[in-house]
């Protein structure tokens, strides 16, 4: 494998299950080797390229749609955690509003109630 480096490098061959292809794992391949191996070898296989790219972009427009799908449920999602946090805010809001006003309330009988017992008190 050239070079100067000494190291080890492990490679091994695997086959598919019906021993048609050789899966060959550890080999690093140069651009110009994988453009090669790309390339039709025949008429047939040029057709079958021609095939892969018109089916791809079929597959592009699908995966392009899929993914405007998931990105206007993800949209959807957040605007509807974003309303049950403004509706909790206000229902926070409400909830406080009222326990001020009950507040209120009390402090007012308390202190009708402490006058109520000095003016008593002063009467005896």
């Amino acid at each position: 494998m050239g070079g100067g480096g000494s190291s080890t490098r492990r490679v091994t061959f695997e086959a598919d299950e019906n021993e048609n292809i050789t899966v060959v794992k550890g080999v690093r391949l140069s651009d110009s080797v994988i453009d090669r191996m790309k390339e039709p070898s025949s008429p047939s296989g040029r057709l079958q390229s021609q095939q892969r790219s018109a089916s791809g972009s079929a597959d592009d427009e699908e995966l392009k749609k899929r993914i405007a799908e998931e990105l206007a449920l993800e949209r959807a999602r957040r605007d509807s955690e974003a309303q049950k946090r403004r509706l909790f805010s206000k229902l926070l809001e409400r909830e406080r509003i009222s326990a001020n006003e009950h507040l209120a309330r009390a402090i007012l009988r308390e202190r009708a109630a402490t006058e109520e017992e000095r003016q008593k008190a002063q009467r005896f």
